[in-house]
C-alpha cells in the first residue's frame, strides 16, 4: 500500500521527533496530544531542531518550510481516523495504549494501518484489543529520532506481510535501517541496553561506586558515548522502571528484577532531565550527581 498521510498519537518527545522525520521525508503529518500547549510547544521544538539542522547544512531552509507546512495538530483524537498510518507514541502504559486504540477504532479506514511505539509492550497483546490484529505492528524509533538511524519492527503473531513491507518501506524512505525484532519482552535493544542500565543502578545502590565514578568508568573504560546512569536520566527513570517491569513480569526471571533505589528515585519524581532531578541535578549550570 502507499502510504501517504501519519497519525502520531502524543506529542512528547518521541511523538515530536517522528512528526520531525516523517514532515521532512514528504509525508502529510497530523499529530495529536490532550494538551493544547504541548502541542504548541511540539511545534515550536521541532522548528527549532529543523532550523539548526539548516545551519549546519544537513537540510535547506526551503525544505524545513516545506515540511513544517506539511504537520497539522489537533487536540481531537478521532481526527486521526483518515491516516493510511497511525504511530501511538503515549506514555508506556498498555491500559492507557488500549484506550488510545479503543477509541480510534470506529474512526479508521479499513486499509489504515496502527502501530505502536512501545519499547517493551507486548505487540500481539495491544493488537488483539483491535479489529485489525493483521494490520498492527510495533514501529519503535530510537530517542533522539532525527538523529538515531535505528528502527524496530516487531511483527505480532498476527501482523501481515504486506503491513510489514509498507512500513519498511517508510523506514526505507526515511533513511533508516530497519530492525526485525521478534515480539519478546523489551525487543532487541531495550532486551540488552535496560538490564545494563539497572545493572548501573545496583552498582551504585551497593556502594561499589558512586555516579560519577559509574557514568566515567563506562565511557572511558568502554567507549559508551554516555554513562548508563546519564542515559537513564536522558531516558527517563520512570520509563527505565516500566521496562524493568515488563521484563521481570514477562519472562519470570529475577535477573531482570528492577533495583530498588530505582524505584525510589521514580517514586520521588526524580525522573531525570524532564523533571530536573535524577542521578543528577540538572537546576544548576552544569549537571550535578545526586549521589
Amino acid at each position: 500500500m502507499d502510504i501517504k498521510t501519519v497519525g502520531i498519537v502524543g506529542a512528547g518527545q518521541m511523538g515530536n521527533g517522528i512528526a520531525h522525520v516523517m514532515a521532512l521525508a514528504g509525508y502529510d503529518v497530523t499529530m495529536t496530544d490532550i494538551s493544547e500547549n504541548a502541542l504548541q510547544a511540539a511545534i515550536k521544538l521541532i522548528d527549532s531542531n529543523m532550523e539548526r539542522q539548516v545551519s549546519r547544512d544537513k537540510i535547506t531552509a526551503e525544505a524545513k518550510a516545506d515540511a513544517m507546512a506539511r504537520i497539522a495538530t489537533t487536540v481531537t483524537l478521532t481526527d486521526l481516523g483518515p491516516s493510511d498510518l497511525i504511530i501511538e507514541a503515549a506514555t508506556e502504559r498498555e491500559t492507557v495504549k488500549q484506550a488510545i486504540f479503543e477509541d480510534l477504532l470506529p474512526h479508521l479506514k479499513p486499509h489504515t494501518i496502527l502501530t505502536s511505539n512501545t519499547s517493551s509492550i507486548s505487540i500481539t497483546r495491544l493488537a488483539s484489543r483491535t479489529d485489525r490484529p493483521e494490520k498492527f505492528m510495533g514501529f519503535h524509533f530510537m530517542n533522539p529520532v532525527p538523529v538515531m538511524q535505528l528502527v524496530e519492527l516487531i511483527r505480532g503473531i498476527a501482523t501481515d506481510s504486506e503491513t510489514y513491507d509498507a512500513c519498511k518501506q517508510v523506514v526505507d524512505k526515511l533513511g533508516k535501517t530497519a530492525a526485525s525484532a521478534e515480539d519478546f519482552p523489551a525487543f532487541i535493544v531495550n532486551r540488552i541496553l535496560m538490564p545494563m542500565i539497572n545493572e548501573a543502578v545496583y552498582t551504585l545502590y551497593e556502594g561499589v561506586g558512586n555516579v560519577q565514578s559509574i557514568d566515567s568508568s563506562m565511557k572511558l573504560g568502554a567507549n559508551h558515548p554516555m554513562g548508563p546512569l546519564e542515559l537513564a536520566d536522558f531516558i527517563g527513570l520512570d520509563t527505565c522502571l516500566a521496562i524493568m517491569n515488563v521484563l521481570h513480569d514477562g519472562l519470570a526471571d529475577t535477573k531482570y528484577r528492577p533495583c530498588p533505589l530505582l524505584t525510589k528515585y521514580v517514586e520521588a519524581g526524580w525522573l531525570g532531565r524532564k523533571t530536573q532531578r535524577g542521578f543528577y541535578d540538572y537546576r544548576g549550570e552544569t549537571p550535578v550527581p545526586t549521589r
